[in-house]
């Protein structure tokens, strides 16, 4: 989709989807050295963190993978965009706000771009998610690649 959207304003972009449904900032990090070798990407976008923080994962341990990642990143040459997501209140108030803001604190500390949620306008949890409430269905795919290419069309532009 984002290809798709892309293509008209910059056709020599290309896109590598490099995720893995379920990974965490662990095996994402795991992974990113060798995905920088192969693909050499003028742009990373990162977003992991959320499956961190269904497993309870301790934060200190997913925001110093996700500092890691952005600093590889930038080390290969490439900007990055990190993609900020939220859980849902059941994990309780400060866990929730501390995983939210920890987001933006990678992306100041590694002064990389910022999409701050990725489900910004995804609604209602009836009619945009899968049965588990959690994760977003089909039709909420053009809304989070809008939300996306808020900040990804800047970062191309300034390459």
């Amino acid at each position: 989709m984002l290809a798709q959207k892309l293509k008209p304003l910059f056709p020599a972009a290309q896109i590598v989807n490099a995720s893995i449904s379920g990974d965490t900032t662990s095996g994402g990090r795991s992974r990113l050295a060798s995905l920088l070798a192969r693909d050499h990407p003028q742009i990373v976008v990162i977003e992991l963190g959320g499956n961190d923080a269904l497993r309870g994962l301790a934060l200190s341990m997913s925001q110093d993978n996700l500092t890691k990642m952005v600093e590889q990143a930038q080390q290969a040459g490439a900007k990055v965009i990190v993609v900020g997501m939220q859980i849902p209140p059941n994990y309780g108030r400060d866990y929730g706000l501390a995983f939210k803001t920890m987001f933006s604190k990678v992306s100041e500390a590694t002064h990389s771009a910022l999409v701050p949620f990725l489900l910004e306008g995804v609604g209602p949890q009836n009619e945009m998610f899968q049965p588990d409430g959690i994760h977003p269905n089909e039709s909420a795919q053009p809304i989070m690649m809008e939300t996306v290419l808020k900040v990804l069309l800047p970062v191309l532009k300034g390459l």
